[in-house]
């Protein structure tokens, strides 16, 4: 049996991936190993012993840093822009299936943000909120912030998604006498749900991690990303990276969960077809 000879773009490319791999999870494994370092261990290699000693210690009373209320602001604020990000993507999306005056004007618009440097729109919405006399705040200005973040993903995908959408399925609805909020409930909705778990995924991982649009838009009280920052130039023990490795591991928890919702539906929608 004879085999395909491998060309030297396969191997620079093989190389290429390799690196990219190195690069995205050597410093993640060194994080990984390093929170479980012995209870006198430091912040370098070679491991002092083995124990789960930095994470018991996690869950104690800090001398600084607050994990658990920054962790819930985190996670608050990426629900909030998780269902906003869903809703206006999917109103988006079926917005602009019809041509209308000034759309093209609108999609610029509205993608943007995403070429504008992070950090110029956080301190630009810091600055307007001073301006206004009110205090920023993560729930306010910091969620103003990450729209404008995760917004211009969630209407990408949503165009792409409506872009392939085959409107012969509604027509169908529609001959059968369906009106026009029961197409979108029984026939749209079920068929690009996958879709929206997708963005809402986005919109929440996005934010969950997301640090420049936050530093001057949060207020007083931190997001995780900005409290783990700050216990950088403070912290001199594992307890960083038990916390790098307990919040890594919930980023892939929700994934793996969103991917398993996902995987749930469309075996319920082939079953239908």
């Amino acid at each position: 049996m004879s085999h395909e000879k491998r060309t030297l773009e396969f191997y620079v490319l093989a190389v290429f991936f390799a690196v990219f791999v190195l690069f995205l999870y050597g410093p993640l494994s060194a994080v990984l190993i390093l929170s479980f370092q012995g209870p006198d261990g430091g912040l370098t290699f070679p491991l002092n012993g083995v124990s789960v000693h930095w994470f018991y210690n996690l869950f104690e009373q800090q001398a600084v840093g607050d994990f658990g209320a920054s962790f819930k602001r985190s996670f608050s604020l990426g629900l909030m822009v998780m269902v906003v990000n869903v809703l206006v993507s999917l109103l988006a999306g079926l917005a602009f299936r019809r041509k209308f005056k000034g759309s093209t004007v609108l999609f610029y618009l509205a993608v943007a943000s995403l070429v504008v440097p992070s950090i110029i729109i956080s301190l630009g919405i810091g600055v307007v909120f001073q301006q206004l006399g009110l205090k920023p705040a993560w729930y306010s200005s910091a969620f103003g912030a990450h729209l404008t973040w995760t917004l211009p993903f969630g209407v990408l995908i949503m165009f792409a998604v409506f872009n392939r959408f085959s409107p012969s399925y509604e027509e169908a609805a529609r001959d059968l006498g369906a009106t026009s909020w029961q197409t979108f409930r029984h026939v749209l909705l079920p068929m690009i749900a996958p879709s929206l778990i997708g963005v809402g995924l986005f919109g929440f991982t996005l934010s969950y991690d997301e640090f420049a649009r936050t530093l001057m838009t949060s207020g007083t009280y931190n997001t995780l990303p900005l409290e783990i920052y700050g216990m950088t130039t403070n912290v001199t023990t594992p307890v960083l990276y038990a916390l790098g490795t307990v919040t890594t591991l919930f980023s892939f928890t929700i994934i793996l969960l969103a991917l398993a919702i996902i995987l749930v539906m469309r075996r319920r929608q082939a079953k239908l077809v």
